[in-house]
């Protein structure tokens, strides 16, 4: 199945490098955080085309509230979390937390937004609704990359990448209930949940040029491995096709997940930079932003 771009590289204003990348498929909107220059990039997800952009401080994490279409946004360094209106391109309401923030995650039920430490210790939990930090997780080792919530039983799995294992959160009593380890990981980055086959994707490194991707149930037993070539930074999720996009290395692996296993479908070549991507699971298309020399840029693609 061929990778297909669906635009040309578009150009983004101001020059600066990216992190995560998250997609409203409702309101066609592609979200990315832009580092460098401190800011929320807004891009029109049917042409590609850059809307505005909204300085929020050294941004990593972007979550969109389903909802009303509100972006929350981890301000890495500047230690805040932020509520950001993308349609008027302001920032609404910022709340202090105590460390610098990486991946952030929202449950549109709860009304919360976790957020966890880069190279931290501690997942920050906030309200969205008051937008005042109600909680914090103390977590194992040192550092948590990437989380995903369950939207049956609100339950967070957040990654910890030091010690190859993810970990289950309660959201009640906002302690660690259950450790799952990854044998055969390294170095866990990607966490993904595909909320219809109730499996969990975590991706990590093999050895020095080659990774591991195990599906897990929701229960954390191991149900099957796939072997690749490259390392991932951010995976996405489009939990109606089963398809796992990966970023990292430069290109695009997809796997599918047949629900018995979870094998590459496609690959793609992109700039070397590419390391995130987000799915607009209305269309199929999926996105990646890069840094180069000639600038920064976005593109579009399809599976075939």
């Amino acid at each position: 199945m061929p990778i297909v771009p669906m635009t040309p590289p578009q150009p983004v204003a101001i020059s600066s490098g990216f992190d995560y990348v998250a997609v409203d498929a409702e309101r066609r909107r592609v979200y990315a955080a832009h580092t460098g220059s401190q800011s929320l990039l807004i891009v029109n997800a049917d042409s590609g085309k850059e809307i505005g952009q909204v300085q929020t401080g050294p941004m990593h994490g972007v979550a969109v509230n389903p909802e009303n279409g509100h972006v929350y946004t981890g301000n890495g360094e500047s230690r805040t979390v932020s509520e950001v209106d993308p349609f008027a391109q302001k920032v609404l309401a910022s709340t202090d937390v105590a460390g610098n923030v990486d991946a952030i995650a929202y449950d549109p039920v709860e009304h919360r937004i976790y957020a966890d430490e880069d190279d931290g210790t501690r997942l920050f939990v906030i309200d969205s609704q008051t937008m005042k930090l109600v909680g914090t997780v103390t977590l194992p080792g040192h550092k948590p990359e990437y989380l995903a919530i369950d939207p049956q039983t609100h339950k967070i799995y957040q990654n910890i990448a030091n010690l190859s294992e993810f970990v289950v959160i309660d959201p009640k009593s906002l302690t660690v209930v259950q450790t799952v380890k990854t044998p055969g990981i390294a170095n866990n980055h990607p966490l993904q949940l595909d909320t219809d086959l109730r499996h969990i994707y975590v991706g990590g490194r093999r050895d020095a040029k080659s990774g591991i991707l195990q599906t897990y149930d929701t229960d954390g037993n191991l149900l099957d491995q796939t072997n690749y070539s490259g390392r991932f930074d951010q995976c996405d999720v489009d939990s109606h096709a089963h398809n796992l996009y990966c970023a990292g290395d430069g290109g695009i692996t997809v796997f599918h997940d047949s629900g018995k296993a979870t094998t590459i479908v496609a690959r793609h070549p992109t700039a070397d930079d590419v390391h995130t991507v987000g799915v607009d699971t209305k269309t199929g298309w999926f996105w990646t932003v890069w840094a180069a020399k000639a600038g920064d840029f976005i593109q579009g693609f399809v599976l075939k």
